[in-house]
């Protein structure tokens, strides 16, 4: 068994003001993401300015922080939103939903495409190759909360989280980090260096995280209070990864078939 790191959730504080990690996590994210995408931009700029990728990545953080916390308290802590509804504003307690945040992704892409006057799914091709990035970081940011664990198992790397109980666990967020983060990442990256249909890339990358999310989900703790919500081992989580995988396939079938070309990324 390994021992967990216990991190102070709090990095530093400027004055009385504490910066969490988890923040500088989210933060972190976006830079990255920013700077490949500025990267690939002086490379092929696929019609896209520096300044247009600095608004798009604005558009995108405020559709990652505003749908990833109200779809967090409506998926996963829906009584709270009902008896508790400040706590949707209390961001650094953790509780930040994928499945939100891509619906609120989707929401600010489409609103920038429509004042753009450019194509919503060649620029969700843009894009996608380098989310995984945030994906990581994320995920190392759950850690650092230790939040998000995994079920109890005897496996050589289990951890004891601080607030998991007595007994060792999975370390689920680095399999997230993993296989979300690190292996998305690579097979994006890959797939998107030739030119491809447009939609392809969105298409591959709603498959590989629905597939990704649906198999760490038999190894992570089922959020509470909702607990297996069917046949006693399936989540909220695999349930809301379905429809991301079947969207997926028919998104690059479609690509395939009406072959529009999207260039180089």
């Amino acid at each position: 068994m390994l021992t967990y790191p216990k991190i102070d959730p709090v990095a530093f504080h400027i004055g009385p003001l504490p910066v969490h990690w988890y923040g500088l996590m989210y933060l972190l994210g976006f830079f990255g993401c920013w700077s490949v995408l500025a990267l690939r931009i002086r490379h092929s700029s696929r019609g896209f300015t520096v300044n247009q990728l600095s608004d798009l990545l604005f558009y995108i953080a405020l559709g990652v922080v505003l749908g990833g916390r109200l779809g967090y308290m409506f998926f996963y802590d829906f009584y709270d939103v009902i008896h508790h509804p400040l706590k949707i504003f209390m961001t650094w307690q953790g509780g930040m939903s994928f499945h939100g945040g891509l619906i609120g992704v989707m929401i600010a892409v489409w609103i920038f495409s429509i004042k753009q006057q450019k194509s919503f799914l060649e620029i969700g091709d843009f894009i996608a190759p380098v989310i995984p990035l945030g994906l990581a970081v994320g995920r190392i940011g759950n850690f650092i909360n230790g939040e998000l664990w995994g079920r109890v198992t005897d496996v050589p790397w289990a951890m004891v989280f601080p607030m998991g109980g007595d007994l060792p666990r999975h370390p689920s967020q680095l399999y997230e980090c993993f296989l979300e983060g690190i292996v998305m990442f690579v097979i994006l990256w890959t797939y998107s260096r030739q030119s491809k249909p447009r939609g392809a890339i969105s298409g591959l990358f709603l498959i590989l995280y629905g597939s990704f999310r649906i198999f760490v989900e038999f190894f992570r703790e089922p959020d509470a209070p909702i607990g297996y919500i069917a046949f006693g081992w399936v989540t909220e989580g695999q349930l809301l990864s379905v429809p991301m995988i079947i969207f997926g396939v028919i998104l690059m079938v479609c690509a395939y078939r009406r072959r529009v070309p999207c260039g180089n990324i």
